[in-house]
């Protein structure tokens, strides 16, 4: 079976923009073209490759199309610049670039490395931000071409790359500090002092709690799911916080041991890209001037 570019790429652009219409605007082409695109692809492989819903999701058939349509735009684009038509012409056909990243990397060390490739390239940079555990997810999806993660093992097709070592600090204001730990750090001064939670899937906090004898679950907590203002949050004294080492400023105070460690990995597809290839080695780059060592 032969499969179609145009199609696949359709599929994948119905995929990012989440629905036929912001697909077709993208496309310069009516949705009814769109539509027909999809019918046609859905009829040559035998099985539907969307789901219609808001936004639309790839079926397992269209994640592989996705996954085939961003291939092919990568290996188009590293062969139009092997031969000298590429990246240093005004009019290079841009490349989209999706890349999944956790949030705390986002906000301390992950955006120079990308600013510095897209000097060079005329790339799309496409962030999806989820938690460290769960951004290898999007990596066999096909919903991003490689991905920060805190999993070691490579599946699906994918290399790995050791970055380094995140650390988290336990820390709070002085104030805090003194409101609700009086006679020190104890499990059940913890027990009762409200900490600031990321999000429902992050369990750095938890961990933390429970390797000082404290049910998580059982302890007041604030969600602020931003890594900046999360920072700000325990800077303002709205509860204690595990801050990213990069992120430790002056005026907060540490609560003590463990000093959790998250070993942050990057995963990409095993396919050989120049392109590809530039931007893992910003990423290592800029990784082993901020992140403590493996």
């Amino acid at each position: 079976m032969k499969i179609d570019a145009q199609l696949a790429a359709t599929v994948a652009m119905v995929i990012d923009e989440g629905s036929f219409d912001a697909a077709a605007r993208r496309l310069h082409v009516t949705q009814s073209a769109v539509s027909q695109r999809i019918k046609s692809i859905e009829q040559q492989i035998g099985r539907a490759v969307v789901v219609r819903s808001r936004p639309v999701r790839a079926t397992e058939a269209g994640e592989a199309l996705v996954r085939l349509a961003r291939q092919v735009a990568l290996l188009e684009h590293d062969a139009v610049t092997a031969f000298g038509l590429g990246d240093a012409a005004p009019d290079s056909p841009r490349v989209r670039i999706p890349l999944a990243v956790n949030a705390d990397s986002m906000a301390t060390w992950f955006l120079p490395p990308l600013a510095r490739v897209a000097r060079r390239h005329p790339i799309d940079v496409d962030l999806h931000r989820d938690d460290q555990d769960y951004t290898a997810r999007m990596l066999e999806s096909g919903e991003v071409m490689a991905a920060v993660t805190s999993e070691a093992e490579p599946v699906g097709g994918s290399a790995v790359t050791p970055l380094g070592v995140l650390e988290y600090r336990a820390m709070a204001t002085a104030a805090y500090m003194h409101d609700w730990f009086p006679s020190g750090v104890t499990a059940d001064a913890l027990a009762r002092a409200p900490f600031v939670d990321f999000d429902r899937r992050d369990t750095l906090q938890q961990g933390w709690l429970r390797a000082r004898d404290v049910d998580p679950w059982q302890v007041p907590r604030h969600y602020v799911p931003a890594s900046h203002d999360f920072s700000e949050a325990v800077r303002l004294g709205l509860g204690w916080g595990l801050i990213p080492a990069p992120h430790v400023s002056e005026g907060l105070v540490e609560l003590g041991e463990p000093r959790i460690r998250v070993p942050l990995y990057w995963r990409q597809w095993n396919l050989r890209s120049p392109l590809l290839d530039a931007i893992a080695e910003e990423v290592a780059a800029e990784a082993a001037l901020v992140l403590a060592p493996m």
